[in-house]
């Protein structure tokens, strides 16, 4: 599209990973008009930015977006990132979705009637808004006394790649979920590695999959919908899938977390007793915040950054919707398989709001 032109649309949705496409499948299936907004040169999400050994923590057939199973990965009982990008790949061709890239989105601004989507390619001109952008770009690092203090290398998440970058160093890698323990498990063998964590970690046990955590969300929620008893959702069951790598790691004793420092140094950090321990690099595997600043014009950020939602409908403007940004936004929502269900409503509500 060139530049300033100016298009009007049923449905813009913003962001075409995986939340993106799902949305897309069932608002075509609505018979709605729409177009997909990317950022990204290529498809495949964030999926396409991950560390080289991530890989998912279900089989490929409890993975997979509506109307279409993902293939298993030959060799491979978790597939990896790779085949989820080619799978996602495939999926957006085989619907032949209109997936515009790379598009970047400046703001969503009210119109009249309509809603209006700013971009550097243009500007569209909607009756509704799938707002599906994700969390990878907005990476979250707490605020650690003497942060910036620290001479040696700290990333996060988002820029770690494979542990051959870190061989023979000493690393410390934060964080107690799923990224650090599968990043850590990474690190353990050739190098000098601190896990540092805010409480002990807990793995699932050696059995659950994503399988059962999607089935355990989605009681969840319909338990919370029903009003009965909250069984406390994925976390709950614990904070680490142990997917074959971390085990390994774990039984062989290769993963033993340190409780969190209370600063950093010029070469390292210090607990609170006062002792210390060198680091050539940190990883901040600390999580990360939904990207919501292009709807910043709306004026609708509630309490913590939300937006306050009905399911995936914004409150105070139902013409809004946001989808994969966790379970405030649907059960599972930000998981490949549970993202269906919310991208089905969402598109159902449109098809009411708009005929």
């Amino acid at each position: 599209m060139p530049q300033h032109h100016t298009a009007d649309t049923e449905v813009v949705v913003i962001g075409g990973g995986q939340a993106g496409l799902a949305a897309g499948y069932h608002l075509r299936r609505a018979g709605l008009d729409f177009v997909i907004l990317d950022a990204d040169t290529a498809p495949g999400g964030a999926w396409q930015h991950t560390w080289d050994s991530l890989h998912l923590f279900s089989p490929a057939a409890y993975s997979s977006l509506p109307g279409r199973l993902m293939p298993p990965q030959p060799g491979e009982t978790y597939p990896d990132a790779a085949h989820v990008v080619a799978y996602l790949t495939d999926y957006e061709q085989r619907y032949d979705l209109p997936v515009h890239r790379p598009v970047r989105v400046a703001g969503v601004h009210r119109d009249g009637a309509r809603l209006r989507v700013e971009t550097d390619s243009g500007t569209w001109r909607a009756r509704a808004v799938i707002s599906a952008t994700g969390t990878w770009s907005r990476p979250f690092i707490p605020a650690i006394p003497c942060r910036h203090g620290f001479q040696g290398t700290q990333l996060h998440t988002v820029e770690y790649e494979r542990p051959s970058d870190f061989a023979g160093r000493q690393v410390i890698v934060v964080g107690g979920g799923n990224s650090a323990a599968q990043i850590a498990a990474d690190l353990a063998y050739d190098s000098d590695l601190t896990w540092v964590t805010l409480r002990e970690p807990r793995y699932l046990a050696d059995d659950i999959d994503g399988r059962a955590l999607f089935d355990h969300a989605t009681a969840r929620r319909k338990a919370l919908d029903e009003g009965r008893t909250d069984n406390g959702g994925v976390a709950s069951l614990g904070d680490i899938v142990a997917v074959p790598p971390v085990r390994t790691a774990r039984d062989t004793g290769l993963l033993k977390p340190q409780p969190l420092f209370t600063r950093l140094t010029a070469t390292g950090v210090e607990w609170p007793d006062g002792t210390t321990a060198d680091a050539d690099a940190i990883i901040w595997c600390t999580g990360f915040r939904p990207a919501l600043s292009h709807l910043a014009p709306l004026g609708l950020r509630g309490p913590r950054g939300h937006i306050p939602t009905a399911g995936t409908q914004a409150l105070a403007d139902p013409r809004l919707h946001l989808l994969g940004y966790g379970d405030w936004t649907g059960p599972a929502s930000a998981t490949l398989i549970g993202v269906g269900r919310p991208a089905r409503d969402a598109a159902l509500a449109i098809a009411e709001l708009l005929h």
